[in-house]
This record gives C-alpha cells, sequence and structure tokens, in this order.
C-alpha cells in the first residue's frame, strides 16, 4: 500500500552519496522536509526538476525546510551528479528500492524495471507526510508553487 498524507516516513535504509546507510525518518532532523523521487540521474526532466529546487533553496532555506533528492542510482552516480549540477542539498541514494517499494512508486521505463516514479513530498519535523504529490508520467515536473506553498503553510502552523 502506498504511503500517503498523514502517514509517517517509513524506517526503511537508504544511502548518502559516501555510501553510509541512514534511515529515511532521520532525514526529517525536526524540520521540515521536502523529499523529490526522482527516476534517473543525467535525465533531461530529473536535470530541470533539482535545477528548479537548486535555484529555489533560498526560500526553502529561510523557511527552515531541508530538500534532499532521491532516485534509484548508485551512492556514487548521485554524488557525481549533484556536483555536475552545482546542487547545495543532498542526494540521496535508495539503490535498494526499500524507499520507493513503501512508497508505492516503483516502475518501469523503457522496459526497465525497478526505477522510482517522479514525486514530492512535504514532510513535517515529526517524519509525517503533510502534502503529497506524484506524476502522472515520469516526464512530468512538479507543481513547484504547491511545493514551497505546502512548505509555507506548514511552517506558519508551527
Amino acid at each position: 500500500m502506498a504511503i500517503q498524507v498523514g502517514d509517517f516516513l517509513p524506517d526503511v535504509t537508504v544511502y548518502n552519496t559516501a555510501a553510509e546507510a541512514l534511515r529515511l525518518p532521520q532525514l526529517a532532523q525536526g524540520k521540515p522536509l521536502v523529499l523529490l523521487f526522482f527516476p534517473a540521474a543525467h535525465t533531461r526532466v530529473c536535470e530541470r526538476e533539482l535545477c528548479t529546487f537548486r535555484d529555489g533553496l533560498a526560500a526553502y532555506n529561510e523557511l527552515g525546510a531541508l530538500v534532499y533528492g532521491l532516485s534509484v542510482d548508485t551512492p556514487w552516480t548521485l554524488g557525481a551528479y549533484a556536483k555536475a549540477l552545482s546542487l547545495a542539498f543532498p542526494l540521496i541514494s535508495d539503490y535498494g528500492k526499500e524507499a520507493t517499494r513503501a512508497f508505492g512508486l516503483e516502475i518501469s521505463l523503457r522496459g526497465l524495471p525497478g526505477f522510482s516514479q517522479r514525486a514530492a513530498y512535504v514532510v513535517d519535523g515529526t517524519g509525517r507526510i503533510v502534502w503529497a504529490w506524484v506524476a502522472e508520467v515520469p516526464a512530468q515536473e512538479p507543481p513547484y508553487d504547491e511545493v514551497a506553498a505546502a512548505v509555507k503553510a506548514l511552517t506558519a502552523a508551527a
């Protein structure tokens, strides 16, 4: 069953770009969190999405929100990708697909199984999901204004 608004982040293992294991709920760190699932590094739409969040990161920082990108790519691929895009927020590897499966986001692309559907979640400091969006097709970009509005609403309520 897919994760929905009101659910807590599942206690699954993901990896930072140094291949160190993290538990997904640890990412919130008591702060608002924007969690961005994207299908694959080095693809046009994913690059556009991540660069849009990179370019708007100051607004999220002002609200005290953390932003993380997450895909099934290897930690080292994501490290190189983050560097190539000059990202100032972490990319997290779901190489074992635990998070992708827990969120109900596993898809096939061009006949290749095991990718994450593009999705965005806003999570409160306790790890509870307060806003969610899942793309209808992988090429669909997230509603950037709605993500920002969800974070603003969350921080205004705090």
